[in-house]
C-alpha cells in the first residue's frame, strides 16, 4: 500500500509539472497569434495599395508587356515552383498533415522539372514521405521581423535555384531588382489560412499572373474621396514600373502567406494545448481520487488492526 500511494503521489507531481508546462505553452501561443494577426491586417492594407498601383500600370502599358507574366502554367520551358508552409516544431495537432494532404490534392502529377520547397522541418519530412521532389527547405521565422528574410530567401531561390542562404543575405534588396524579370516561371504557394474556427488549407498561384485578375485590376475604379481627384498616371517607363509593382505584389503575397501560416500554426498549437490541459486536469482528478481511496483504505486497515488487537487483548468476562 505504501509503495502504491508513493507511486501515485509521484504521478500526481509529474502531471502537475506537465500541466504547468502546457499552460506556459498555451500562453505563449496565444500571445504569438496576436502579433501575426496584426501583421496580416497590416500587410492587407499595403497589398491593397500595391494592387491599386498595379492596376494603374496595367492601364498605362501595352497589354503585351504583362503577357509574359500570364503564360500558361505548364507551358514548354516553364518551371513550376511550389512552396509549402509548415512548422519546425511539434505539438500542433494535424497542422502539417493537413497542408501536405492539400498540396498532394492540388498538385496531382507534377510536370517534369518541378521544384518543391518546404518551409519547416516537420512539413519537409512529410513531403518527403509523400514522394514529392524536394528542392530544399527554409526555417520557419520565429517572429514577424524574420518573415522578410524568409520571403527574400524564397524569391531568390525560386529565381536562381542555387543561391545559398549566405548569398541571399549578402545580396539584400538589390536582388529583388532583377527577380522575376523573365517569363518561364510558375509559382504556387500552399499554406494554412486562419478561420474563425481554426484554420483551413489554401493554395495561391502567383505566377503566371491570372489574366482575368489583371483585367479586373485594370478596370477597377480609383477610390472616391481620395486626395487625387484625377486618375493617377505612370511617370517614366511604364514596363519598368509594371515590373516593380509585380515584384512588390510577389513580396506582399509571400509575406502574407507566411504570416497566415504562422498564425494558423499557433492557433493549432493553442488548441492542442487546451486539449492537453483539459486531459491533464481529468488525469489529476482521477489520480487524486485513487490516491485518497488508497489512503483511506490504508487508514481503515490500520484501524481494523487496532480494534482486532484490542479485542484480542481484552480478557473475556468471567461466567
Amino acid at each position: 500500500m505504501a509503495t502504491t500511494t508513493t507511486a501515485l503521489r509521484r504521478q500526481i507531481g509529474s502531471a502537475g509539472d506537465l500541466k504547468s508546462v502546457v499552460r506556459t505553452m498555451k500562453a505563449s501561443a496565444a500571445s504569438a497569434i496576436g502579433q501575426y494577426e496584426r501583421s496580416v491586417a497590416a500587410i492587407a492594407d499595403y497589398a491593397s495599395t500595391v494592387e491599386r498601383g498595379l492596376g494603374v500600370c496595367l492601364r498605362a502599358v501595352d497589354p503585351g508587356a504583362s503577357r509574359a507574366y500570364a503564360s500558361p502554367a505548364h507551358a514548354g520551358g516553364t518551371v513550376l515552383h511550389v512552396v509549402v508552409f509548415g512548422s519546425d516544431q511539434g505539438l500542433v495537432g494535424r497542422f502539417n498533415e493537413v497542408v501536405v494532404e492539400h498540396a498532394m490534392g492540388q498538385l496531382g502529377d507534377l510536370p517534369a522539372g518541378a521544384r518543391v520547397w518546404a518551409v519547416g522541418e516537420r512539413v519537409q519530412a512529410r513531403l518527403h514521405d509523400a514522394g514529392l521532389p524536394l528542392a530544399g527547405s527554409f526555417p520557419v521565422p520565429g517572429s514577424v521581423a524574420l518573415i522578410t528574410r524568409l520571403v527574400g530567401q524564397i524569391l531568390l531561390e525560386v529565381e536562381s535555384g542555387s543561391i545559398s542562404e549566405s548569398a541571399a543575405e549578402s545580396a539584400g534588396q538589390s536582388a529583388f531588382e532583377s527577380a522575376f524579370e523573365s517569363a518561364g516561371r510558375a509559382l504556387l504557394l500552399v499554406y494554412n489560412r486562419p478561420t474563425g474556427a481554426g484554420y483551413s488549407p489554401v493554395s495561391q498561384r502567383l505566377l503566371p499572373l491570372d489574366e482575368r485578375w489583371q483585367r479586373e485590376l485594370a478596370s477597377r475604379p480609383w477610390p472616391a474621396g481620395s486626395a487625387c481627384s484625377a486618375l493617377p498616371e505612370v511617370l517614366g517607363t511604364g514596363p519598368q514600373a509594371l515590373r516593380a509593382f509585380i515584384r512588390e505584389h510577389l513580396f506582399v503575397s509571400v509575406f502574407r502567406a507566411s504570416a497566415e501560416s504562422l498564425a494558423s500554426e499557433n492557433a493549432s498549437r493553442l488548441a492542442a494545448m487546451q486539449r492537453a490541459d483539459r486531459n491533464i486536469g481529468e488525469l489529476l482528478t482521477d489520480l487524486g481520487a485513487r490516491f485518497h481511496r488508497l489512503r483511506q483504505s490504508g487508514i481503515d486497515e490500520e484501524l481494523f488492526d487496532v480494534v482486532a488487537g484490542f479485542d484480542a487483548m481484552t480478557p473475556e468476562p468471567a461466567r
